[in-house]
């Protein structure tokens, strides 16, 4: 009997305890079950993380846009306020001219001396209000001839005391609203 005892206390020792292999093969699923619901919250916060940061750079893009947008939209309504008159400039400008050749025009009879004065007034009256909104002439008899304030109608020979590429006759007189040509002036220029 006492060899059986033996064999017996050894078989214990080798051989797993039932209990045991009951308890690993029910721990066996659960762990797989536990492993794998972590590996999909794993995947479900990494799809949620790429999810945040694409919606993130939209939100960025979108705000850096709008501010892109204010900024435009702020500059554009400058320069309309800057030159809001600059179409009614532009039509004014042959009504001065045609009060310029009506003062140019010689006349003799009181009648027409007082008609000549009242028209000097109106465009002395006119040119105030056109400087008065930054409306001004452009500079250009005896003037070095700028291309973009200047067009060239005619060019002659340099005379003598001229020098070349100035301005020696105007024949259109050319105006400036600010620092924006409305109108160049027509020239003749010594080449």
């Amino acid at each position: 009997m006492a060899e059986e005892e033996i064999k017996n206390a050894a078989a214990e020792q080798t051989a797993p305890d039932e209990t045991e292999v009951k308890n690993d093969s029910v721990d066996d699923p659960k762990k797989e079950e536990a492993v794998d619901e972590v590996t999909a919250l794993t995947d479900q916060l990494a799809e949620l993380q790429k999810k945040y940061d694409e919606l993130e750079d939209r939100y960025y893009r979108s705000e850096a846009e709008m501010a892109n947008m204010t900024k435009r939209l702020k500059k554009e309504q400058e320069q309309l306020l800057r030159y809001e008159g600059q179409d009614l400039a532009r039509d004014i400008l042959p009504v001065v001219d045609n009060l310029t050749r009506a003062l140019q025009t010689e006349v003799e009879d009181v009648g027409s001396k007082q008609l000549k004065q009242g028209i000097e007034i109106v465009a002395r009256d006119l040119d105030k209000a056109l400087q008065s909104n930054d409306v001004t002439r452009i500079a250009s008899l005896g003037e070095e001839f700028d291309p973009t304030k200047h067009q060239a109608v005619k060019s002659v020979p340099v005379e003598e005391g001229q020098t070349p590429e100035t301005i020696v006759q105007v024949l259109q007189e050319g105006y400036m609203l600010k620092d924006r040509v409305l109108r160049p002036a027509m020239v003749v220029v010594a080449q």
